[in-house]
């Protein structure tokens, strides 16, 4: 899970363990939406994140606004850290998860934008704390299921997008080379039991809105 990788980072590189570039290699590595029990040397990250839409400097700088935020979580509340999701993609911030407050979702969102270079931060938090570890396995089941699925569809750059499952609502963030491939993304998500909902934060590649 998102919030296990997390936990393996932030504690060794805030006790002096993980030296910076190491942990902004590995950070690399989470900026494209998973964490698997793999070791991916630095040279074929870069290699990854260069196939990107975003590129090498988009992803660098995506990272670094990651690894803010959660040190930012983390000094905040460990509890609330352990709560929360995120992904980035060109600076735009998608925040989900459970929190028990208001007052959780508030404090969440407005260290999120202390982050330097944080252009936009999509609040998706949801306040109850009713998850089970059922509801979480699913979730994660969901998201992996769609990441396979589109990363076998020839008519899908997979690599621009990052996946999100909360409560069984699948959150997209990304770049989609066309209407007609993001719809086909949008359907894998829809086609995958328990999904209740697919709520879309993705751009096209020629949104104006992109440059700017």
């Amino acid at each position: 899970m998102t919030q296990r990788c997390r936990f393996a980072l932030w504690p060794q590189y805030r006790l002096g363990l993980w030296p910076r570039g190491l942990l902004l290699a590995a950070g690399l590595g989470l900026a494209l939406g998973a964490c698997a029990p793999v070791v991916v040397g630095a040279g074929a990250a870069v290699g990854v994140t260069a196939a990107q839409e975003r590129g090498v400097k988009g992803a660098i700088t995506d990272t670094k606004i990651r690894i803010e935020i959660n040190h930012l979580w983390f000094q905040e509340s460990v509890a609330l850290y352990g709560k929360l999701n995120l992904q980035v993609q060109e600076g735009r911030v998608l925040l989900t998860g459970n929190v028990p407050d208001p007052e959780a979702r508030l404090s969440a969102v407005r260290l999120a934008w202390q982050a330097k270079g944080a252009v936009e931060v999509i609040n998706e938090i949801e306040v109850r704390d009713t998850s089970s570890l059922l509801d979480a396995a699913r979730d994660e089941w969901i998201s992996a299921e769609l990441k396979a699925r589109i990363l076998v569809d020839r008519a899908i750059v997979s690599i621009n997008y990052s996946i999100e499952t909360v409560n069984q609502a699948v959150y997209l963030i990304g770049v989609a080379q066309s209407q007609a491939e993001l719809d086909r993304v949008i359907a894998h998500a829809k086609d995958i039991a328990y999904v209740r909902r697919v709520i879309d934060y993705v751009r096209l590649k020629d949104d104006p809105a992109r440059a700017s």
